[in-house]
């Protein structure tokens, strides 16, 4: 058996709040965590729609049931299987969606955002050390840094960016060992982003959303 790869076109959809025009002072890009669909993460970012922000929620490539063989439909970003090919997949749509909604923008001093959240903190790491973009805040909220990103490129990014680590204190998925694992890859880097601890679970809400407006 012989395994071989093939490009093709791919149709990606994404979502936006608000209007790309040159009233846009800032742009979120917002990731998704696993099982989630970007049409109703993104209302969790309606608190920051007042005209002068744009939030973009792009979609992972991978769809799924999420019970069974029918029902209620999440995305992923990746699985182990093929991982290497769905990682550059996502890198190519996220880079190719970004450029195309910053040049509709047409704005002066414009400020990008670029949140990941739980499985989304991964992508958005790894989009980070990629991107052609000049990001100027960093958000984690509820994930971490994985532990295969490219620290050169990331310590590159991350100095000349505001950093922040958004939780909840009743995150099930946010243990102690996790928070170290987190910490010690920030050691790694060099850098030391703020952290932000909000009453709740794992979930984003609005009231710390507000914080960085």
């Amino acid at each position: 058996m012989e395994k071989k790869f093939i490009a093709f076109n791919h149709i990606a959809p994404y979502f936006l709040l608000g209007a790309p025009g040159p009233e846009i002072k800032h742009i979120w890009f917002v990731c998704h965590g696993y099982g989630q669909l970007a049409k109703y993460f993104i209302k969790k970012f309606d608190v920051l729609n007042d005209g002068s922000h744009l939030i973009v929620a792009p979609e992972g490539l991978s769809r799924f049931y999420l019970e069974g063989f029918s029902g209620k439909v999440g995305a992923t970003w990746m699985t182990r299987e093929e991982r290497e090919t769905d990682i550059q997949n996502y890198l190519t749509y996220l880079e190719t969606l970004a450029i195309s909604v910053v040049n509709q923008t047409a704005a002066a001093n414009l400020s990008i955002t670029l949140l990941g959240f739980s499985q989304g903190a991964a992508t958005a790491s790894r989009w980070m050390t990629e991107t052609s973009l000049t990001i100027s805040r960093f958000i984690l909220w509820g994930g971490i840094f994985p532990p295969d990103l490219n620290q050169e490129k990331a310590r590159e990014k991350l100095l000349t960016s505001k950093n922040y680590l958004v939780v909840g204190n009743k995150d099930p998925f946010f243990r102690a060992s996790r928070i170290e694992e987190y910490q010690t890859i920030c050691a790694e880097l060099g850098i030391y982003p703020e952290k932000k601890v909000f009453e709740g679970g794992h979930d984003i809400i609005p009231g710390m959303l507000k914080e960085f407006l």
